[in-house]
């Protein structure tokens, strides 16, 4: 097969891609009205590709799970606004603003606008699965004020 025949572009109409639209996750109840597309990086002719990029769309006043992991994320807002949970603080985030998520923080995105938060996540192929805070981390968390008042559970 030529490098041609492997190069390919994923079309995309009003934020869906052609690939699968997916629950976010299958179980648990810690977030809320969130979707994920894998968009580059486990469709055939992709193995080379070192990092997976997903699109997420949280509905307005949905939120993902607060989790870490030892991997980083590299984010891009591509629609709507929200804010998001960074360990121990709680930033705004909108359109085109870039957010780094360093390896073993926590973090929890938020739908706060009337519009979808839709944002594409670019992570290594091979990660470790997400953490749940436990009841000592949720006591570090919850100290400060911002961060109890935003995260969800």
């Amino acid at each position: 097969m030529s490098h041609e025949d492997r190069c390919k572009v994923v079309h995309a109409d009003d934020f869906r891609w052609d690939v699968p639209l997916r629950e976010y996750k299958t179980e648990g109840t810690h977030f809320r009205d969130i979707t994920r597309q894998t968009l580059l990086g486990e469709g055939a002719d992709e193995q080379a590709l070192n990092f997976i990029t997903r699109y997420f769309e949280i509905q307005p006043g949905g939120y993902s799970t607060l989790e870490h992991h030892e991997h980083p994320h590299s984010v891009v807002v591509i629609r709507g606004g929200g804010e998001v949970i960074l360990h121990d603080r709680v930033e705004p985030i909108a359109l085109h603003d870039v957010v780094y998520i360093a390896p073993g923080s926590y973090h929890q995105f938020h739908a706060t606008t009337q519009e979808p938060l839709g944002f594409l996540c670019i992570v290594d192929r091979e990660r470790d699965r997400p953490k749940l805070p436990d009841a000592d981390d949720m006591e570090t968390l919850a100290s400060v004020d911002t961060v109890r008042r935003r995260m969800r559970t």
